[in-house]
């Protein structure tokens, strides 16, 4: 039985106690069962700030089982709404998007794979390999793999629509030399497949000649147009990052460049730093709202129009602590009544963790004066022995939001994965709320 988690926070709130995680193994093969999860965590404190929104946390496993070369990462997932294209159901279809790493190298991925449910979660199909989503040779003994993934439903044309990066390799090891590039397929829901991989065609300018929408949360307007966050290089030898938002066109078929916003930078270049990279984008009430990762700490900034936006600031808890999330992307979760930050962080008992990169916390935002609120804090999925940064989100329904992530088994602790049972499992937390969900991604 899977178990839940509600109104869960930290009753030191300056640090964390560890967290107790105790598994069920059971497994299959082919149709994956949802592996249940008893949970020990600290006595809640009250949120009892304005605009609190209800919701309980059950988390479950799509997926576990790790060969030791290879493990799954960038788990992401999209929504096919009932009675739409390929889904004529009353029930939401989840696609998970993921990719094996080869352990014994930096970013050395394979093609992208696929997990799918039909009934939230009690069963999964999976894996599934996408000939049109591997990897594609790309002249003088180079290949490129599309990476860094996201799925996300687009109203407008009724498609499933994925936007990622490439990542070039020669001799299976990773090639520094071709730019990488904002790439994007589209997935057939009746057929359950998805178009080859392309890449978004830019303006032949120095900053998109090494562009990238990896790990990217983007948001579509009414009318269709997708505003798709990038992080860039402004010339082709400058490795400082900067971001900025495209605005495509996209007829469920092509992704095509229109024009792109502000370029943004970062505001802080003392020591060594890579500038902004992997964005993410939401809207709440009538103000566009992104999330920076830097190597020091995360940075937000507003925005009227989602194209121009304000000076970053540096992520901080609304009692003036800074965040402690640091080169590593953060994600929104938006319920129309208020609007949430997804992120790990240090100062957590997780030093012990690569980057700090677990647990994964989520938190209210003050949309006025951009902070965390740091009394809503809770763990959404808890430490276990692995780094699980790389995670996505996707809107299933009114009633639910999933966070997707996954044991990312890198660098090797043995020891300390024999305690949580640590065996590249993909966790969904299914962020269950008390009231229905008004927003549209």
């Amino acid at each position: 039985m899977v178990q839940s988690l509600s109104g869960v926070t930290n009753p030191n709130p300056k640090r964390d106690r560890p967290v107790d995680l105790f598994l069920n193994k059971n497994s299959t093969i082919g149709w994956m069962c949802v592996v249940g999860l008893t949970l020990g965590l600290p006595a809640a404190a009250a949120d009892t700030a304005p605009n609190r929104v209800g919701y309980q946390v059950h988390l479950t496993t799509v997926t576990g089982g790790w060969d030791g070369k290879k493990c799954w990462v960038h788990s992401r997932a999209g929504a096919i709404p009932p009675q739409s294209p390929g889904n004529p159901t009353n029930t939401p279809i989840v696609v998970i998007t993921t990719q094996k790493l080869r352990i014994t190298g930096s970013d050395i991925f394979d093609g992208l794979n696929e997990f799918r449910t039909e009934n939230l979660g009690a069963t999964w199909s999976g894996p599934v390999a996408h000939a049109a989503l591997d990897r594609r040779p790309m002249g003088d003994d180079l290949e490129a793999a599309p990476c860094d993934f996201t799925p996300q439903w687009h109203a407008r044309s009724a498609r499933l629509l994925g936007t990622g990066k490439t990542f070039w390799y020669r001799n299976d090891e990773h090639f520094h030399g071709p730019p990488s590039d904002a790439v994007y397929a589209v997935y057939d829901a009746a057929k359950h497949s998805w178009s080859a991989w392309a890449r978004v065609d830019l303006p032949d300018r120095p900053q998109f000649r090494n562009c990238s929408a990896g790990c990217a949360q983007r948001f579509d307007l009414p009318n269709g147009d997708v505003l798709l966050p990038v992080y860039f290089r402004p010339t082709p030898t400058n490795d400082h990052h900067q971001v900025t938002v495209v605005r495509c066109a996209f007829d469920g078929q092509t992704l095509s460049y229109l024009e792109h916003g502000k370029e943004i930078e970062i505001p802080d270049k003392q020591g060594r730093h890579r500038g902004f990279s992997e964005p993410s984008l939401t809207r709440f009430g009538n103000r566009f709202f992104l999330t920076l990762r830097s190597d020091h700490r995360g940075y937000v900034t507003t925005s009227d129009d989602g194209m121009s936006f304000e000076p970053p600031i540096r992520w901080r808890f609304d009692d003036g602590d800074e965040l402690g999330s640091y080169n590593t992307q953060q994600h929104w979760v938006v319920h129309s009544d208020a609007l949430y930050l997804t992120y790990t962080r240090s100062g957590a008992d997780n030093d012990h963790i690569f980057r700090h990169r677990a647990p994964v916390f989520m938190a209210r935002v003050d949309p006025e004066r951009l902070v965390v609120l740091r009394a809503s804090e809770r763990i959404v999925i808890p430490e276990t022995g692995t780094r699980m940064g790389n995670f996505g989100i996707v809107h299933v329904s009114p009633a639910e939001s999933w966070i997707i992530t996954t044991e990312w088994m890198q660098p090797l602790r043995p020891g300390l994965w024999k305690k949580y049972g640590t065996d590249n499992r993909i966790f969904c937390a299914r962020i269950q709320w008390s009231n229905p969900n008004r927003f549209t991604p």
